[in-house]
């Protein structure tokens, strides 16, 4: 009963963050028009409930051309907005802009601003000839068979950036008419979706704006969508039943429970070779040419597969119930949620995966210089994000877990999820470790062993070879 409680207490405590997260997302309306022959977008929409932010940015995908930005509300009167190329954590897919105040010394913004935009954008036709050297996350992407685009890093609506709290709004309510008419499927993050040529999309509730139209069909199970994916309905089961079992470890051991549905998505890059996955929750996109959800249940790619899905579920934790920014917010998103895909596929899939994963790890850190945590003063200074992010970072915490056991290691975990803070930073890190463990000299040690020496990697590898020779002595390898 006492368990019950704390975790209804922690419930609630985390419910709460995430709610306060929602109260100022600003509300998106209007109507986008969208052709997936010609590559085209057309957008009248309007952003309003903004927050009143004194500096800040407003992003847009840098495809799109502006006709005007017009404000609705103090007063209205088309806006003279200026372009800044000081947005750090811009990845070059949107443009930076921003409105001067009268005395042309600070900005002013508006409650409410209207943007009337259009953008074309290549269509790829086949994988001869016609196709793109590369596609990624923030692409806006035609495929010919549909349109794919995320929201936060694509940006193909008007984007809010709070410099001064790191904080950007791509979660925004919304009313939207979306029409597309060389489409027969239409789906907007945070609804269904729906057979039809237009529709009225709306959600009270902030959604990061994930779209994905085009010409294909969807299966349902419960509240389940899968979209585009080609499983047959026994297959819809068989995958239900595995992501089920996903959700229910990572609830119980993190003592968060997560009943909300996912909306998978597969779809096919506009390039020969890519293949990766994201999440915008409630969707999770699987881009590849080969396999893609199918594999999750073919015997031969199975293992590895799942194991990627359970990082994406990872991400409805960190990343969605708890937003992280500062220096070491993309750190701590991917590399907790890569830990979390290690942990289950430890327990749940294969030990031998689990070991091919980790020895591919190491291998991928022989040559790199990983500069520890409490040196890291901006994101670039990962030198390489993808090796940072998703092998240095996630084997600090496995051999971490190591030490401490795994019941402290899910303890600092849930307190990283549930404790309420501005900035996810060093501090940030530190301080719910150290409520964690709660014993100073094993605080002090870990810390100096892997968030502050030049030797962290090299601590890491003694760790993790020690704890597989104990396995291999006790017939657990």
């Amino acid at each position: 009963m006492k368990q019950i409680l704390i975790t209804l207490v922690l419930l609630t405590l985390l419910s709460s963050t995430y709610l306060r997260s929602q109260e100022n997302a600003p509300f998106l309306t209007g109507k986008v028009i969208v052709s997936i022959s010609e590559g085209t977008f057309e957008c009248d929409l309007t952003l309003s409930e903004i927050p009143q932010i004194e500096d800040y940015f407003i992003r847009l995908n840098s495809g799109m051309n502006l006709l005007h930005m017009r404000s609705k509300d103090p007063e209205d009167f088309l806006i003279y907005y200026r372009k800044s190329r000081n947005d750090s954590l811009s990845t070059g897919e949107s443009t930076a802009y921003y409105f001067r105040d009268t005395d042309k010394k600070g900005k002013f913004l508006p409650k409410t601003i209207q943007f009337k935009y259009v953008g074309k954008f290549p269509v790829v036709k086949d994988t001869i000839v016609n196709y793109a050297r590369k596609d990624w996350k923030g692409n806006i992407a035609f495929n010919q068979n549909a349109v794919r685009s995320d929201g936060r890093q694509s940006a193909w609506y008007p984007i809010l950036y709070d410099i001064k709290n790191d904080k950007v709004f791509e979660r925004v309510k919304y009313n939207i008419e979306v029409t597309c008419t060389d489409c027969s499927t239409l789906y907007v993050n945070g609804n269904k979706p729906i057979k039809a040529k237009s529709h009225n999309f709306k959600s009270m509730y902030a959604q990061e704006l994930v779209l994905f139209c085009g010409n294909y069909d969807f299966k349902k199970l419960d509240n389940t969508y899968f979209l585009n994916s080609g499983f047959n309905q026994n297959e819809v089961k068989e995958f239900g039943k595995l992501i089920n079992s996903y959700k229910q470890y990572y609830a119980r051991n993190l003592k968060i429970t997560f009943d909300e549905s996912v909306s998978f998505i597969q779809t096919t890059p506009i390039s020969k070779k890519d293949g990766w996955m994201f999440v915008s929750y409630p969707t999770i996109v699987s881009i590849g040419w080969q396999n893609g959800l199918r594999s999750i249940l073919e015997p031969e790619y199975q293992n590895f597969y799942r194991s990627f899905i359970a990082h994406e579920l990872g991400h409805l934790y960190f990343g969605t119930l708890k937003m992280f920014n500062s220096e070491l917010g993309d750190m701590m998103s991917e590399g907790f949620a890569e830990f979390l895909s290690l942990n289950l596929t430890r327990n749940l899939i294969s030990e031998k995966t689990y070991r091919e994963l980790i020895d591919k790890k190491i291998k991928n850190l022989e040559n790199f210089n990983a500069i520890p945590f409490a040196k890291i003063k901006s994101h670039s200074e990962y030198n390489n994000r993808q090796l940072y992010v998703y092998d240095y970072a996630p084997l600090i915490f496995l051999s971490m877990e190591s030490e401490i056991g795994e019941k402290k290691m899910w303890n600092w975990l849930n307190i990283i999820l549930t404790v309420d803070t501005r900035f996810t930073n060093y501090d940030f890190l530190t301080s719910t470790l150290k409520q964690a463990i709660n014993n100073d000299k094993k605080y002090n040690t870990l810390k100096t062993k892997y968030f502050e020496t030049e030797k962290s990697f090299e601590n890491v590898i003694k760790v993790l070879k020690s704890k597989q020779k104990k396995k291999n002595k006790n017939g657990d390898g």
